[in-house]
């Protein structure tokens, strides 16, 4: 049998504090979906305008992406993190476009895997959906997965900033004035006897 206040082995207190870590977390991915959502929409549109005037493919490519992680950054930021404590922007900028470019890499790993490793033993996987399949789809979820782990952990730190709070009232206690009684602490409540 279970003691009060505890669900099984679980403090009740816990749950709580347990919901409302799962409730932020879930609030910020949402948010840092969302970025990167419009991240991706800028970078596709950019290379693709820069690729109908005539530029090169990759200066096209670097030059969107740079554009596109720049406002990924600057949306992660000031709204998907914004609760954190930020103190260096140079240093918080560059970390960002390193961990950008590991998960770059992940997600070129997953596909050079798929098309060159089980491409050579399973010609199937040399085909342009296979490469959707384990580029866009499979890459791109491993290494969004390690951009908010790494820039949660690394880039916009752990430390929480917390919201301003007014400070409590404290009321000053009354004093006595001179020629009055000493007022009398009030009653103890009575205690009921159980029927």
């Amino acid at each position: 049998m279970t003691g009060a206040g505890t669900l099984g082995s679980v403090p009740a207190a816990f749950l709580p504090a347990l919901r409302a870590r799962f409730g932020a977390l879930v609030r910020e991915l949402s948010k840092f979906g969302t970025v990167g959502g419009i991240a991706f929409a800028i970078d596709f549109a950019i290379f693709n305008v820069l690729l109908h005037r005539g530029y090169e493919s990759l200066l096209a490519k670097t030059i969107s992406t740079v554009i596109a992680t720049t406002l990924a950054f600057a949306g992660n930021r000031y709204w998907t993190w914004r609760h954190r404590e930020h103190t260096n922007m140079a240093r918080q900028y560059t970390l960002f476009f390193l961990l950008n470019a590991v998960g770059l890499g992940i997600g070129l790993t997953c596909l050079a895997i798929s098309h060159y490793g089980l491409g050579a033993i399973w010609p199937e996987f040399q085909t342009p959906l296979a490469d959707n399949i384990s580029g866009q789809f499979v890459g791109t979820a491993v290494g969004t997965l390690f951009r908010f782990w790494s820039y949660r952990r690394f880039v916009f730190g752990d430390t929480v900033v917390p919201d301003p709070t007014p400070a409590p009232l404290v009321e000053a206690p009354v004093t006595e004035s001179a020629g009055t009684p000493p007022s009398a602490p009030p009653p103890a409540p009575r205690a009921v006897p159980r029927m």
